[in-house]
Parts: structure tokens; sequence; C-alpha cells
């Protein structure tokens, strides 16, 4: 292999020969993971996120960043799916589909239908629509960014925050988009602080600049309150139309103005950099555990062929050998048990945990009901109540995804005496873009009864009052209808008025009661599925990371053992022959061990240098 230089030499040619070198060792697990990195290296994509609040102009951005009309733009909602962006020699267009018990799909539809599908398509044969993919010529995807231009959250109907947070949890960076109209509200420094706990790398973009002249003032009281929320994320201000117009008038005044710019050089040196340095950092461990696993097999077999007479050595080394496979066998089963007893564990917390943010919601809603009139109010009730479920689902995301690393680290100290053991992404396993399809929905109340029906309810209630006094005055000389008799149907219609006026509240109130749990219901039903599901996809991940773990160990052990008993029985003939040979292995995976220590030495002083 030569002396290597992590500068010198190209990862793609390190890890060539590598894959090599396990190949020929017949080391297949070890060659599947070395081939993923190679893979990343090769083709690194960079998952960058667009969301935000309703009509803060996702689509229009997405269109000004990339320099294309491809999104549909508009007053009204004009994202309903989540349409992930990638770049592809020719336009394409594939809706991504699912149904129970069966894999995901993809079905090929016209480019230009895409601002027109929905979960009710007749593309999707009846099946739910999980995301539109589209692939088509643009330089920014060329790069490797895929963009993902998400539904808006917030608002009663629209797609739940979870499913973003889902999205968000496994991708490189998030933008998050909010108007010059308005500061920061409450719930986006919420949905903020959520993302924020997901993925380390986000920006919230001040967008239609050019639309609002107080947007420095916006600014300003924008970066106030992610001062307070202590939220340690960039804040830039943007203009799509203005990015537009200099791209048409190929104007750079107007491009600087747009504040792309500054949006380039965020994703350049937040995105792209931090990404080649953690895959800089895969492809080190990657070369470093392979490394470690080459040389057992190498060594041991080197040591019994350099010195045959030792033959009570070569025995303990065998002893220690299976002493230490056994050993590791032993912690197999009890890993596994941990991490079995962990997702109950898991399992159980959640569903309560949701269960118990649902209940304080459903009790909150009950008590303002309760308090007023429902009839007046059913549309602020029912945007509070889909903001309020939304930050209890994020917040239960954010647990299970705290449990799951957890889970992860106490699984890990199992495999200690193994040495230092990579901790699996629990991230893959969050993100489920199908918790973006509406839980449920609130139905409207009866309306009120209008003027004329409650003059009505009042003259049938003043009828009775003045029937009984006129009747009473005749015997005194009065007439039928006399002051008396009127004003005592005025006292008798206003109560039956009142008495109506009471039923009809409560009647409301009961039926806005019921709404909202009925709602919570659905809500509950659908959120239990979803979390389960994504447990068992963190399940299937922990236990597929660490059975590899394993069997790598296992695996290299019993190399060690073959080959130490082969080079005890080999003819002194074949000794010599196979001593060169293995020396000369041993030498290129020292110089692998090598390379690897010195790109982890060389990140480690990158990284001591931007903290610095």
């Amino acid at each position: 292999m030569g002396t290597l230089a992590p500068n010198a030499v190209p990862l793609t040619t390190v890890l060539s020969d590598t894959v090599a070198a396990a190949r020929a060792a017949g080391r297949d697990d070890l060659v599947g993971r070395l081939e993923t990195v190679a893979v990343r290296v090769r083709d690194p994509r960079h998952r960058i996120v667009v969301t935000g609040q309703l009509g803060q102009g996702k689509s229009r951005f997405v269109n000004a960043l990339l320099g294309l009309d491809v999104c549909r733009v508009g007053d009204d909602t004009t994202t309903v799916l989540p349409l992930q962006l990638s770049y592809g020699a020719q336009q394409r267009a594939f809706l991504v589909l699912t149904a129970p018990g069966a894999d995901e799909t993809r079905v090929e539809i016209p480019f230009d239908q895409l601002g027109e599908v929905d979960q009710r398509s007749a593309l999707a044969q009846g099946r739910q629509v999980v995301r539109i993919e589209a692939e088509l010529p643009n330089q920014l995807l060329a790069d490797g960014v895929v963009l993902i231009d998400t539904p808006g959250v917030g608002g009663h109907g629209n797609a739940c925050a979870a499913g973003v947070l889902g999205i968000a949890a496994a991708a490189d960076a998030v933008l998050v988009l909010s108007d010059a109209s308005t500061e920061l509200t409450a719930p986006e420094l919420t949905f903020l602080r959520q993302i924020r706990e997901l993925c380390p790398t986000v920006a919230v973009l001040l967008t239609k600049t050019d639309l609002y002249p107080h947007w420095h003032q916006v600014l300003e009281a924008d970066r106030a309150h992610l001062t307070r929320a202590e939220a340690d994320v960039a804040l830039i201000p943007v203009s799509a139309l203005l990015r537009a117009h200099a791209l048409r008038l190929q104007d750079a005044q107007l491009g600087a103005e747009s504040g792309f710019g500054v949006l380039f050089g965020f994703l350049r040196d937040r995105v792209v950099a931090r990404d080649h340095a953690a895959t800089r950092h895969a492809v080190a461990r990657e070369l470093s555990s392979a490394a470690e696993h080459l040389a057992l097999a190498l060594g041991s077999e080197l040591v019994t062929l350099r010195d045959p007479a030792l033959g009570s050595a070569a025995v303990n080394e065998l002893q220690s050998a299976r002493a230490a496979a056994e050993d590791l066998q032993r912690r197999t089963a009890s890993w596994q048990q941990t991490l079995a007893d962990g997702i109950t564990d898991l399992v159980g917390d959640v569903d309560h945990d949701l269960r118990e943010r649902l209940r304080g919601v459903a009790r909150t809603g009950q008590e303002w009901i309760d308090e007023h009139d429902p009839g007046r109010h059913w549309g602020a009730i029912a945007e509070w109540l889909t903001g309020a479920v939304d930050t209890a689902l994020g917040d239960n995301l954010l647990l299970t995804h705290r449990r799951a690393e957890l889970l992860a680290e106490r699984i890990a100290g199992h495999f200690a005496e193994v040495g230092a053991v990579d901790l699996p992404d629990v991230h893959a396993g969050m993100d489920d873009e199908r918790q973006l399809a509406s839980s449920g929905s609130l139905a409207d109340l009866e309306p009120d009864i209008g003027f004329t029906s409650k003059v009505l309810v009042g003259m049938r209630g003043s009828y009775g009052g003045v029937l009984m006094v006129g009747l009473a005055t005749t015997f005194a000389g009065l007439a039928m209808l006399n002051p008396i008799s009127l004003g005592a149907g005025l006292i008798v219609g206003g109560k039956a008025y009142r008495d109506d006026k009471s039923a009809r509240l409560a009647r409301r109130r009961v039926e806005g009661n019921a709404e909202v749990r009925r709602f919570l219901d659905d809500v509950a039903f659908q959120a239990s599925k979803d979390t389960k599901d994504r447990l068992h996809r963190i399940h299937r991940a922990l236990r597929d990371h660490f059975a590899g773990v394993a069997e790598r160990s296992l695996r290299s052990i019993d190399a060690s053992l073959r080959a130490a008993q082969d080079a005890a029985t080999m003819a002194a003939t074949h000794r010599a022959e196979r001593t060169v040979v293995l020396e000369r292995q041993l030498t290129a995976v020292a110089e692998l061990r090598r390379y690897a220590d010195s790109m982890q030495a060389e990140l480690g002083r990158a990284d001591g240098t931007v903290s610095g």
C-alpha cells in the first residue's frame, strides 16, 4: 500500500485497497461496511428540509433557490405533500406510495402534475401517498443537495408538526421560514426548539423582505426572541422575488440584496463542510476498525509461525481466544436482553407520555369551553387545539429520540471490553413522512339561531304570559290586552328567551367537548400507531447495529483461532514463505492504521480550531 498520508492519497483509493484486503481475508462483513462508506464518499448527499408555518413563502423560496419554477405557488395552501427534489439528467417525478404490510413503491407521474397531486389522487390507487420525488437537471442539485419542501405546519386541518420533525431528524440542515410581516410567534419558537433538538444545523430565514419596509425592525425583534430562547441558530433575511429578478436580469446587485449569497455561505460552511468532516470521521473510524480486525488474525498466525517451538504459548493463545469468544457470546445474550427490556420500557413510557399530554390538552380545552361560548370562538378553538396537539406530539417525539439515544449508550456498555463501539444513528428510525397525513378534523358546531328565530322564541314565551294575566285581569273589568298583561308577557317572554339561550349554550358546550374528545381520540389512535412503528424501526436499527458489532468481533476471534491452528500444523517448507506474505500484509495493515490515526488527529485539530 506504500506510505500513506491523509492529504496525499484520495479516500476512494484507500477505501478500495482496504476493501480488497478485507475481501482477500474473507471478511465480507467488513467489505459491506467499507463499501457503504465508499458510496457516501463518492456520492455525498446533503438533505436540506424547508419548513415553517403556513403562508411563509416556502415554495417560492425553493423555486428561487433552484432558479426554476418547480413548486406551485399561490395565496392558498399549495404544498400538501412533502416534495423531495434531487438531481437527474431528465425531469422525472414519482409518487412514493405505501400500504399496510407492504414496502414503499414508486409510481411515475407527469412532471407537470407535481402541484396537483394530493392524498386523494387517483394515481395512488387507494394507497397512501408518502411523498413526491422529483429529479431534474440543476447545478445546485448536481452538487449533492437534496431539497425537501414540506407542507406548512400549524392551522386547523393542516399537516402535523410531528411529521415534519420526523423528516428533520434525518436531515443535514433545516431552514425554518418566517415572513417579515410580524415577529416570531410563540408556536414558531416552540417548533424551532423542537427542530433544534433533532438537527444540529438550523437557520431561520426571514422571508418576503421586499414586501415589508419595516423588516429591519422585525429582524432585530426576532434576534432578541432567539437570544431569550437561547436558540443558537442563524438568522438570515432573504427575498425570493429579488433573487428571481436577479437571475432573470443577471443583476449582481439585486442578487446581493436578495440575501441568498449569505444563505449559500451558510450552506457551504455549516452544511457541506460539516458533512464532509463527518464523512471523513466515518471513514477514519471504519479504516481503524477494519485494520484492527484484519491485524488480529494476521498477528495470531504470524506469532505461531515465527516461534513454533513455543507450543505451550500457542495453546495459551488458543485458550485465551476461545475464552474471549465464549465471553463475547455471553455478552451478546446480555445486550440483546437489555435491548428487549429497554424497548419494552420505552414503548410503555412513550405511550403513557403521549396520552398524558393529550389528556392535558383535553382538560385545558374543556375548561375553556365550559367558560366561554364555543359557537362564537370555534375557529379559535380549532386553531389552538391543532397547535397544542402539534406541540404535544413534537415533545413526545423528542422524548422518544432522547430515550433511544440513552438506550443505545446503555447497550454499548456491554461491548466495553471489545473496545470503543460506535453508537448507531437513531435518526433514521425517526424519519417517517407518513405522519404528515391528517389524523382527524374538527366538525363545525351547529350555528346559532338567527335574529328572527330569537324573536319567535320570545314571542312564543310571551304568549302564555299575556293570555294568563289577561284572563285574570278581565275579572277586574280590564280588557284582555292591557298594560299589566303586556308587561307580564314581556317578562315571561324574556325569561323564555334567556332559558332557551342558556339551553342552546349548554348544548353547544356539550357538542364542543364531545367534538374535542373525538378529535383527540382520532389523534391518539393514529399517533399511537405511528409511535409503535417508529419504535419498531429504532429496535431494528439498534439490533442490526450491535449484532454487526458482535458478529465482527466473533469472526475476528474465530479467524485468529483458525489461523493459529493452521500455522501450528503447517509444514516447515511453507512456513518461511507464509511468514513473508504475512509480514507484508501486516505492514500494509499497519500503514492503514497509521493513515486512520492521522486522519482522526487532523480532524481533531480542525474541530478544536473551529470550536475555538
